[in-house]
């Protein structure tokens, strides 16, 4: 099934497209294996999230075992991350953090935030969950 794009694309292989739109179609997710393989937004190389979370928005558990290196840039809000023993607030546009295979952790937003997030491999396996069940009261 080929994904319609939400603007006109100039070319059969290219995929325009809106992250507010296309991120809430497929929970925050843009780009990574979890897409249709007839879509230009699939590849096993990485995974690209438009995450909008209001504020209070949390992990509903941790993240452990992971296997990917991620990448999360702050596009605005506050928002935190949680690490055994230690917090990292990203306060100003364009802060960012990156963490490894291994590091355990979790989020939360401390004000309404967006965080483009990039994560590799796209690892199959690892299933984007309803954001329903990422949130929780604080």
């Amino acid at each position: 099934m080929t994904h319609q794009p939400t603007t006109d694309s100039p070319h059969p292989g290219v995929y325009v497209g809106k992250a507010d739109h296309d991120a809430a179609l497929d929970h925050g997710w843009l780009l990574g294996h979890f897409k249709d393989a007839d879509d230009p937004r699939h590849t096993e190389a990485v995974e690209v999230k438009w995450g909008v979370h209001p504020r209070g928005d949390t992990r509903a558990q941790w993240v452990t075992g992971e296997v990917r290196t991620a990448l999360l840039v702050l596009v605005s809000g506050r928002f935190r991350l949680d690490f055994p023993g230690s917090s990292v607030v990203l306060r100003e546009r364009g802060d960012y953090i990156l963490w490894g295979p291994g590091v355990d952790h979790s989020w939360y937003a401390e004000e309404d935030s967006t965080v483009l997030t990039v994560r590799w491999p796209s690892v199959p396996g690892y299933a984007a969950r309803p954001q329903a069940e990422e949130r929780r009261p604080r």
